[in-house]
């Protein structure tokens, strides 16, 4: 029996045989449990400790939502921020002089190619190559370098080879190659 049910059991003893019995003169919560059993006592003790795991968990599962929607925020930043740089990137490629060949934009698009190409969102291609979707769309952009293991994962995440990966964009930079040479021999002539 509670300790409240315990009070409630004495007071309505007092007030049927008429004796008058205030909650001034019950004894305090600490007095009556000492007049619990080992029982009792142990009973309380374990229902103070379920409490306490109780609320612990509670804290745990705030922290880790909280955690949860960190993450999020930050992929849906990192999306933004894709758009809005290739937005960028697309504007600025259109005024471009073509003159340079980057090896590191050629690669990204023909990973964005191919990732279009396949019906694949930056999500489920960063997921199954084990990149994070931030790192992965920076590659795809031009941002970063991808070491040879990460562009090996990334193609097989593509259902690609990392040899024929290597063979599009090497025909990608020899299209940027001819088409520079022509515009130097038009330039000269």
């Amino acid at each position: 029996m509670s300790l409240t049910a315990q009070l409630n059991v004495i007071d309505t003893r007092h007030s049927a045989t008429g004796d008058s019995f205030h909650a001034s003169s019950r004894p305090k919560p600490e007095v009556a449990a000492r007049h619990l059993t080992k029982a009792q006592q142990q009973a309380v003790e374990f229902a103070q400790r379920q409490v306490l795991y109780a609320r612990k968990a509670q804290q745990a599962r705030a922290l880790q939502h909280a955690r949860l929607l960190k993450l999020q925020k930050h992929e849906d930043e990192d999306f933004e921020a894709t758009l809005s740089v290739a937005s960028t990137e697309h504007k600025n490629a259109r005024s471009d002089d073509g003159s340079t060949i980057s090896f590191r934009r050629t690669l990204g698009r023909v990973l964005r190619m191919l990732r279009q190409k396949d019906h694949k969102t930056l999500r489920e291609v960063s997921e199954k190559a084990g990149v994070s979707l931030g790192y992965l769309s920076e590659v795809e952009r031009g941002q970063k370098e991808a070491s040879s293991e990460l562009l090996g994962s990334i193609s097989a995440a593509l259902g690609m080879r990392l040899s024929q990966t290597l063979r599009l964009v090497a025909d990608e930079i020899e299209k940027k190659e001819d088409q520079n040479q022509n515009h130097e021999i038009a330039a000269a002539a």
